[in-house]
């Protein structure tokens, strides 16, 4: 007995990059993301221009997805997007639109939780990717979020850690306006640090119980180093970039694995799949791969384009409450602080 294709659209504004993707039975056919460069100018996004930028991107995106795809509406069997966290104006537009395509279309509509989306992008089906078994330990790291989270199946997550004021990627950014780097400055940070020396510079880590994380003391500590630095010698920015990049990597990279270690020491699981823009790091990857031998983990690291804010990670999310027929209705509305 064959299975029935199932083709799923999924839907992605939960920020600045409008996406959609087409899914069949959980291989993406197509994934499109159209980013919003307006927001470098203001060195961080700004809202109000995201959901504008969202109105006039959504519609040229699923068209160009469909026809990447190879599929026209009436093919789809569902359409699902993201309900949240995120900003409030860019969710509306996501969720208005696929609630009004999936009521055209008399199709299911599903919600998806983004953070959930992040950690189930590792169940995309791809040649030669192996994926994490249950239970395992997610860790999510953003411009927005930081968590560690325990899996025990697609829909039964725990968090178990996660940041107590500022997330990972915003330490990132931060750090790389204080040095006069463009926005968004994490992958210039990356860049730069693999040219430095990660032990040039000394920043102290911040001290928190448990799993959870501060980035905001960092931060803070980094730009008054930076200033005193820069009032000795007023070259001392551009002297020694590489070097300060590469030490302010090396010690969120070592604040990260440090809690990851406690995670595995103190649930005994030692699989752990990363997610979200910042696992697209060279740093933390390297360290990932590295804690594979010291400390016997298995490490699962998604494709480079399933890290940051995709529509294929949605639909894939969206596939499986498919085939549990987990529906939401017409009622249902955008949430910004959406938990898992």
């Amino acid at each position: 007995m064959s299975l029935k294709n199932t083709y799923i659209l999924g839907i992605e504004s939960s920020c600045d990059d409008t996406a959609a993707a087409v899914l069949l039975n959980g291989e993406i056919l197509s994934n499109v993301v159209a980013s919003q460069a307006i927001h470098e100018s203001y060195g961080g996004v700004v809202p109000e221009l995201a959901s504008r930028a969202h109105q006039q991107n959504i519609v040229p995106v699923v068209d160009q997805a469909l026809q990447k795809a190879g599929v026209s509406t009436t093919d789809l069997d569902a359409v699902a997007f993201t309900q949240g966290p995120g900003l409030m104006g860019s969710l509306l537009v996501g969720t208005s639109f696929a609630k009004s395509l999936a009521y055209g279309l008399e199709i299911p509509l599903i919600d998806v939780n983004h953070m959930q989306a992040h950690i189930l992008a590792h169940f995309i089906e791809e040649d030669g990717y192996n994926k994490p078994p249950f239970p395992f330990i997610a860790m999510t790291i953003s411009g927005g979020h930081t968590q560690i989270v325990r899996v025990d199946d697609y829909f039964k997550m725990t968090v178990i850690g996660e940041t107590i004021d500022d997330a990972v990627g915003e330490a990132f950014d931060k750090s790389g306006k204080i040095l006069g780097l463009g926005y968004p400055a994490g992958p210039e940070i990356d860049k730069r640090a693999k040219l430095g020396n990660p032990k040039a510079f000394k920043f102290t880590k911040p001290k928190v119980k448990g799993l959870n994380f501060s980035f905001s003391g960092l931060k803070t500590a980094i730009l008054y180093f930076v200033q005193k630095q820069v009032k000795e010698n007023p070259q001392f920015i551009k002297e020694n970039l590489n070097d300060i990049c590469a030490s302010i990597q090396y010690t969120i990279v070592g604040i990260l694995m440090d809690k990851l270690k406690l995670a595995v020491s103190e649930t005994g699981i030692n699989h752990i799949a990363i997610g979200g823009g910042v696992s697209a790091n060279s740093g933390i990857r390297y360290a990932l791969k590295k804690a594979e031998s010291q400390h016997g983990w298995t490490s699962y690291l998604p494709a480079f384009e399933f890290t940051t804010d995709n529509a294929a990670m949605i639909a894939i999310v969206g596939y499986l409450k498919f085939q549990k027929k987990q529906y939401a209705d017409q009622s249902i509305m955008a949430s910004s602080r959406l938990k898992i």
